[in-house]
């Protein structure tokens, strides 16, 4: 059984781990997670949708130095939805995925397994959403998030959800690789059996081993790539990518290096998508391309 508290090793008050389910029982919603880091130029694609379509977003602040937190509040405000986001801050540097997790303590404030639960104890309803500051959801996904609720009110369920990278080259010009299926749980039931474990190269989220399974169609929300970004830099290293451990990862990496040395015509299932003028491609993908693109390739 998982403690209700769980001490950070640095003995930082304020950052130790309290489940505000080990003290009452949650009510019903569902509250979307963002750990996020330098994401200021995707939350306006992200947030909007996100905050339609939960009952709260927590959005933890992890040292951005781009403005995170103030576009966050900025759109929440611009939506309406200022009361429905809580904007917290976690100070500390993380450990890199890879290696550099491996080798720090699972209850130090530097863990991932530490802030993961930390960010998660932030959340007062008895459902929770992990999501990422750089996914955005499809009005399809927006509408059939909104849909789960009285779908997982009355039994413990873990829902997964299948996202599409979209490698981004500009305003006008994207790419979205539809090989990999990548299907992951990404609702889960607050409780001691929903929280956090150190796994080899990342945390793992344990759940209720009775949990009703439910998986999403596919076409509900793309991951944001910027091709004039580094997107690979909380990984200790790219080298620390393992075919087996970490397939997404090395597919990844491959499409992101060859779409930025110009060589699209060697990648197999990359759909490359132009949107029309006056429209940015994030809202056209969103809209239209990530569907006609799903659609062309079930032909």
């Amino acid at each position: 059984m998982t403690s209700p508290v769980i001490r950070n090793c640095e003995g930082i008050e304020g950052f130790d781990v309290v489940w505000p389910w080990a003290q009452r029982d949650l009510p019903p919603g569902l509250t979307a997670v963002l750990r996020a880091r330098n994401e200021a130029r995707s939350l306006p694609w992200v947030l909007p949708r996100l905050l339609r379509s939960v009952d709260h977003v927590v959005l933890v602040d992890n040292c951005s130095d781009d403005g995170t937190a103030a576009v966050a509040a900025e759109v929440a405000m611009k939506a309406g939805a200022s009361d429905r986001i809580s904007i917290v801050e976690y100070p500390f540097e993380v450990s890199r995925c890879g290696p550099e997790h491996l080798q720090t303590p699972a209850d130090s404030v530097h863990s991932l397994t530490h802030f993961y639960n930390w960010s998660f104890s932030q959340v007062q309803t008895r459902y929770s959403l992990k999501w990422d500051g750089d996914m955005v959801l499809t009005p399809e996904g927006a509408s059939m998030l909104t849909d789960l609720g009285w779908q997982i009110s009355a039994v413990d369920s873990v829902v997964l959800f299948q996202h599409h990278p979209l490698y981004i080259e500009s305003p006008q010009v994207a790419y979205l690789d539809l090989k990999l299926r990548n299907v992951e749980p990404w609702i889960y039931p607050m409780g001691p059996e929903s929280t956090y474990l150190k796994g080899f190269d990342w945390e793992i989220r344990a759940h209720p081993a009775e949990a009703e399974r439910i998986t999403m169609p596919p076409g509900l929300c793309v991951e944001l790539k910027w091709l004039d970004a580094d997107e690979f830099g909380h990984w200790t290293s790219v080298d620390a990518f393992h075919p087996e451990r970490s397939p997404r990862k090395v597919r990844e990496y491959d499409v992101f290096t060859k779409l930025r040395a110009g060589r699209y015509a060697e990648l197999d299932f990359v759909h490359r998508i132009e949107a029309p003028a006056g429209v940015h491609v994030v809202d056209h993908v969103a809209h239209r391309g990530l569907a006609d693109a799903l659609a062309a390739v079930s032909r």
